[in-house]
């Protein structure tokens, strides 16, 4: 078995030479560690920033969508469902939701097919290039000093909806084309019911096109030998608009909810839905954007699949801030305006130490 020495750490140095051989975390356990490298460390004072909630896991509003369609005899009752889970809690399962069970399941088992090939099938995808579409790395931090998650990822973006089959890994291919078919239809539902819960015209987001492109984050976290000095992910908000997840039943996944870290379980079937920071500022702080992080764990691997929502080219164009008709003599708008290039350039520069957006869009501070 290895052994990685923790006595002398090079942060430049370590995270040199574990992105030159293009193995991944994966990699790491395949050679046998039984220490987690220096890299992977995360301060214990950050893992225990807030205690865990004690007693069961929380249950998250369950948006059920049948008989939500357009003059559906249950639409107006999803509506003040989603309104009331998108202002308290910010997460919420979806049910129902048209996405065939065997569809989701057979996404999972080809991430995890994919992520399991061999290294020299996938070293090709290994980049942290912006520009490529589709990519495979382990999201290490820019930033020097950050510590980085016990986690691989396949990135594939869909701009405006679109990317060239042939792009995506053969691993994946099939499973991935038709389960984001699905995905886009979910989004456009939920895009109407956000709309009306805002009380704005059923079709005002899709044609805002905020939601028009998909990043789709196949995420897998590997057994980890010492899960306690580490995380698959560290706490966070989504940047986004709106994230649609799905996961395996290992579980991990874990959302602050009064200052408390809670679990939030697989539900087979299921959608688990949170919105981004982008929703916040865009509804003026009407839905909330909530921090969450991914545990590690002796068990594993880990399977899961976040769809991103983000702009389409044509609104990543323009300005954001908060929808013109959710501003009121009572409720002036929050947020500034900002481009989204902007936004993109505040969240890269930070790094793991980024908190959200809010107080530097905030108009009074």
């Amino acid at each position: 078995m290895v052994v990685v020495s923790n006595v002398e750490f090079d942060w430049v140095k370590e995270k040199k030479e574990f992105d030159e051989r293009k193995t991944g975390v994966k990699g790491l356990v395949d050679a046998g560690v039984t220490e987690i490298p220096r890299l992977f460390v995360h301060p214990q004072e950050v893992i225990d920033r807030y205690p865990r909630a004690k007693g069961a896991a929380v249950e998250l509003p369950v948006i059920d969508l049948t008989g939500a369609e357009s003059g559906g005899a249950r639409r107006r009752e999803v509506v003040e469902a989603i309104s009331k889970a998108a202002r308290e809690w910010g997460f919420f399962s979806i049910i129902n939701h048209g996405v065939p069970l065997e569809t989701m399941n057979a996404m999972l088992e080809s991430i995890k097919r994919f992520h399991e090939l061999p290294d020299e099938e996938k070293e090709s995808l290994y980049t942290y290039e912006r520009s490529k579409l589709v990519k495979w790395n382990s999201n290490l931090p820019a930033q020097k000093g950050d510590p980085a998650c016990w986690r691989d990822v396949l990135n594939v973006v869909y701009t405006d909806d679109h990317l060239d089959p042939l792009e995506i890994p053969s691993a994946c291919r099939k499973e991935m084309e038709e389960y984001v078919k699905y995905m886009i239809e979910v989004r456009e539902v939920m895009a109407e019911l956000f709309s009306e819960a805002l009380g704005l015209p059923t079709d005002y987001l899709s044609k805002m096109e905020c939601m028009k492109s998909q990043s789709i984050s196949c995420l897998y976290y590997p057994a980890c030998p010492e899960p306690h000095k580490t995380l698959g992910a560290p706490k966070h908000s989504d940047t986004t608009f709106l994230t649609l997840l799905i996961q395996d039943t290992l579980g991990g996944l874990q959302m602050l909810r009064d200052n408390q870290w809670v679990d939030v379980p697989p539900v087979p079937g299921a959608l688990i839905a949170n919105f981004g920071d982008l929703m916040q500022i865009l509804s003026n702080d009407e839905f909330i954007s909530v921090e969450h992080r991914v545990l590690s764990q002796l068990a594993g691997p880990r399977i899961s699949v976040a769809t991103f929502s983000t702009p389409s080219i044509r609104a990543a164009g323009k300005p954001f801030g908060p929808i013109k008709e959710l501003v009121t003599h009572d409720k002036p708008a929050v947020y500034r305006d900002f481009m989204f290039e902007e936004y993109f350039q505040y969240y890269k520069t930070k790094g793991a130490r980024v908190e959200s957006a809010f107080d530097y869009y905030r108009i009074n501070k």
